[in-house]
């Protein structure tokens, strides 16, 4: 028994649906379709058939019920090898549908606008696109499910050389459900926020872009996923790689946190140096001397446009990538000369994460994301000595820095520039004592600096250090059971002492 071919067209992104219509028709397929699908490819003279017209059952309720019927569904889903589905097929009036072309309502494209009413989300929830795609692609071993648009031309070339097969199918079949799967976490993940519901599931389906040559070592696959050059733009250089893009997200998140002029070096996920200054060029160079050595080879992002002068000093030393928000002609000329040199354009200086996400061993650890918007709302002086004004300035900015170093954290400031950064420790005074000899080594002066911690001294010896190579003030979150301690001693040495109530671990 032999029924005649089918194929099911109901689109949302109609990109190029007439050519695989035209195809259908032209190789003998009857073609069902829906709404605009329908009036799109009628306009086109291509003959297409009303699915109400094939079920008789009108479309209801504004549409909303179009495609669930039993001999759409059926037609879909009977197992055409079974020793009884074929002949039941036929006894109901089913068809051989084969092809099934279907893409979704654009729910994504409503969530991400802010101002989207949960009524208009709602009826932007496609029901019977994804039922249709599932139906397909549960039925692969006969029935090939098309999803996008840029499936449409291997599909062609696969069907004129009679190379539709099984395997083809599985594969088409995968990426169906893939993408059910990535459209019900947005569904679930949108409304839980706008309705305003606690989740009890950690759901997360992003895209993969692309893959990369390898992760964090060349024996371990990467893959680069999500709208990640929707905020960061190359404009010159090799594919980026995978620890270039830890590093530059490590930079940009840094390097956002400043009004003035500023330069972030990062090296191995770490802030090697760091500053503020009048202008881009000071700053950086202010960076850079807090650790040229590390600088090699490293990572800088800078907050407002790099010009022909900043270019010509980023030259002089071998740099991975550079990004800020923008590029003079000029600048570009000049660092486009060295062509392996990765250049971004940071398209958002704003964007914010609003959680993180590490994998364990059977599941996901997932956490808010850090924030230091309110630490300086209610500063609290603990100390005899309070601050001087540019003292507090310095507190600010190494503070921002220390929740960026891997923990434990201690980074020695002065004027607007990291002096000294200890970090990754495995305990506070080691962390100390390595930010204080990396400045001995490079000549820098510890005299009159400030620290900042990332977390609290447990101990005074931490602080002592700090001292005697020459801090003069302090910033920390406080909370150790010897918190009088170490107050007690910073008042005996005549430093200054903030605390923030709030610590910034970075593991």
């Amino acid at each position: 028994m032999k029924l005649k071919k089918y194929a099911l067209i109901s689109v949302s992104d109609k990109n190029r649906i007439e050519v695989l219509a035209d195809f259908l028709s032209e190789n003998g397929y009857t073609i069902l379709a829906t709404g605009k699908t329908y009036s799109l490819l009628q306009t086109n003279n291509i003959p297409v058939t009303e699915v109400s017209g094939f079920t008789g059952f009108p479309e209801i309720f504004g549409g909303r019920v179009k495609t669930l019927n039993p001999l759409v569904m059926g037609s879909i889903l009977f197992r055409r090898f079974h020793h009884e589905d074929p002949a039941e097929a036929e006894k109901q009036n089913m068809v051989d549908l084969d092809v099934v072309c279907v893409n979704l309502y654009s729910f994504q494209k409503v969530a991400a606008n802010p101002d989207s009413t949960t009524d208009e989300l709602i009826e932007n929830i496609d029901i019977g696109g994804p039922s249709l795609i599932r139906a397909a692609a549960k039925n692969h071993h006969s029935v090939s499910v098309l999803t996008s648009p840029d499936q449409y031309d291997d599909f062609i070339s696969r069907f004129m050389d009679k190379r539709v097969d099984t395997v083809y199918r599985q594969e088409l079949a995968v990426r169906a459900f893939e993408m059910t799967a990535n459209y019900d976490v947005a569904i679930s993940n949108t409304l839980a926020g706008k309705l305003r519901v606690e989740k009890s599931y950690i759901s997360y389906s992003s895209p993969i872009v692309s893959r990369l040559r390898y992760g964090e070592n060349p024996h371990q696959n990467a893959y680069l996923s999500g709208d990640f050059y929707k905020y960061f733009e190359k404009i010159h250089g090799k594919e980026l790689s995978f620890n270039n893009i830890l590093d530059i997200n490590a930079a940009f998140e840094i390097c956002r946190e400043f009004e003035r002029p500023s330069a972030v070096i990062i090296k191995h996920n770490n802030p090697s140096g760091a500053a503020v200054s009048d202008s881009l060029k000071a700053a950086y160079l202010g960076a850079l001397a807090c650790d040229p050595v590390a600088a090699f080879g490293g990572i800088v992002a800078f907050n407002a446009e790099v010009n022909d002068e900043l270019a010509v000093v980023l030259n002089e030393i071998f740099l991975e990538v550079i990004l800020a928000p923008s590029f003079s002609e000029k600048a570009l000329e000049i660092l486009k000369k060295k062509k392996d040199r990765r250049l971004l354009i940071i398209n958002n200086m704003d964007y914010k994460t609003e959680s993180n996400i590490r994998s364990i061993p059977g599941g996901f650890l997932t956490q808010d994301e850090d924030s230091i918007e309110d630490d300086f709302v209610n500063l609290k002086v603990v100390t005899s000595k309070a601050p001087s004004t540019d003292e507090e300035n310095d507190l600010k900015f190494a503070w921002a820095i220390a929740r960026y170093a891997k923990s434990n954290s201690i980074v020695f400031v002065k004027e607007g520039r990291t002096i000294g950064i200890g970090a990754g420790q495995v305990s506070r005074v080691d962390a100390v004592k390595v930010a204080v000899m990396k400045a001995k080594q490079l000549g820098l002066s510890l005299e009159g600096s400030v620290v900042a911690s990332d977390a609290f001294f447990p101990f005074s010896d931490g602080l002592v250090e700090c001292v005697n190579a020459g801090a003069a003030a302090f910033i920390q979150p406080g909370g150790s059971v010897r918190d009088d301690e170490v107050i007690r001693t910073a008042n005996e040495l005549k430093v200054s002492m903030v605390f923030t109530g709030k610590r910034h671990f970075k593991h």
